[in-house]
């Protein structure tokens, strides 16, 4: 717990320093020419499908809901069982998700864009609100749902590189849930640059965690008895 708490405001940080900043400007980059290409109006037009509808839009309560469920259910089983590592990944992907959640709120807060859902039938795909909280914290740019479990799933590989399998099937949950909401509540560009920005945090807190993940394996230390 003590890490996890320490860790926050120095992680963030990292978020925004060299070189991880170059993927925040790409991200921004990629979903300028998306928006001024056309691309998020045709994107948005070729998946109209009520077929696309009903398998995706699930993602959209279930990546809602697992960024809380999963840390919470990794740290009450370490807890119980007195297993150490799959504590310390509850608080690693607990801190992935509260820093992309931070990270995506501070920039909806400032882009205001609207969402396919404002007004179906219509391009508003170019309309942002550009200044504070002009548009709240819920709906803009980038998908906070995308960003968020991107940083989860990046996480969870850094900290089980040699587990490939799970990496995998962490990656193939985030984008399910980056593709559904594209589909369904965000523009494409949206998923995009949360896809871009959710990795590079996840990447961040994989690394901060990933000393005291090896040590406590190495150790053997993987029961806590205190």
């Amino acid at each position: 717990m003590k890490q996890f708490f320490l860790t926050i405001p120095r992680n963030i940080i990292r978020c925004f320093t060299a070189p991880v900043i170059i993927w925040h400007i790409l991200a921004i980059i990629l979903s300028v020419v998306c928006v001024l290409s056309g691309f998020d109006w045709f994107y948005y037009n070729a998946t109209r499908s009520p077929r696309f509808q009903v398998w995706m839009f699930p993602a959209v309560p279930i990546g809602g809901l697992m960024p809380v469920a999963l840390p919470l259910a990794l740290l009450v089983g370490g807890w119980l069982s007195k297993n150490l590592p799959l504590r310390l990944t509850g608080w690693a992907t607990g801190q992935a998700a509260l820093i992309g959640s931070l990270i995506s709120s501070a920039y909806k807060s400032i882009t205001g864009r609207a969402h396919p859902l404002h007004n179906p039938g219509t391009d508003i795909s170019r309309v942002f609100h550009f200044g504070f909280l002009r548009g709240g914290v819920f709906w803009g740019w980038p998908s906070s749902h995308t960003t968020i479990a991107l940083a989860v799933a990046a996480t969870i590989y850094k900290l089980f590189p040699q587990q490939k399998w799970l990496g995998i099937l962490a990656f193939t949950y985030a984008l399910y849930i980056g593709t559904g909401v594209s589909i369904t509540i965000h523009w494409f560009s949206d998923f995009a640059a949360g896809a871009i920005i959710g990795t590079v945090i996840g990447i961040v807190v994989g690394k901060s965690y990933q000393g005291s993940f090896q040590a406590t394996a190495a150790s053997g230390c993987a029961f806590d008895t205190r």
